[in-house]
């Protein structure tokens, strides 16, 4: 299963987000639309079919206890990992806590990553695209090892 495109949204008046339909079956099928919303630290929120948070959640419980950035990373992913369901409508609601960390307000985008989603807020998302083109353009960043062999 893999998610990709970019999507974008409205939240309804109580924090709802619906769904595009285009994946509510195979959200359906995965993981019959029980899914996992957490936090990343690019202040965006990560939204993951249910067997695939337990992927991660294995691993990052399985990181060194006495490692600091392993318990800030266990802190913010585990901690705040909220299970939710897709209703009879294809909606999931979005627990406030997380649109507070996401800054999300009513016009929102949905980024397909694979096995997970992203959600950001709407704003926030196009400055942050527009910041990572140019970083791309002056060669700001590095390119990892295991991207050098990468032909588009």
């Amino acid at each position: 299963m893999s998610f990709r495109g970019i999507n974008n949204l409205a939240l309804d008046a109580k924090g709802r987000m619906a769904m595009p339909s285009r994946y509510r079956d195979r959200l359906m099928e995965a993981c019959g639309g029980r899914l996992v919303i957490t936090v990343d630290r690019d202040h965006c929120l990560l939204v993951y079919p249910l067997p695939e948070w337990e992927v991660i959640e294995k691993k990052l419980d399985a990181l060194p206890s006495l490692n600091k950035q392993a318990r800030i990373l266990q802190r913010l992913l585990i901690g705040y990992a909220t299970e939710c369901e897709l209703d009879g409508n294809g909606r999931i609601l979005l627990p406030s806590m997380l649109r507070e960390f996401a800054q999300l307000e009513k016009k929102i985008v949905l980024i397909g990553q694979g096995k997970k989603f992203e959600i950001w807020d709407e704003e926030v998302w196009t400055s942050s695209q527009e910041e990572w083109v140019e970083q791309v353009q002056q060669g700001e960043d590095d390119m990892p090892a295991a991207l050098e062999d990468l032909s588009l």
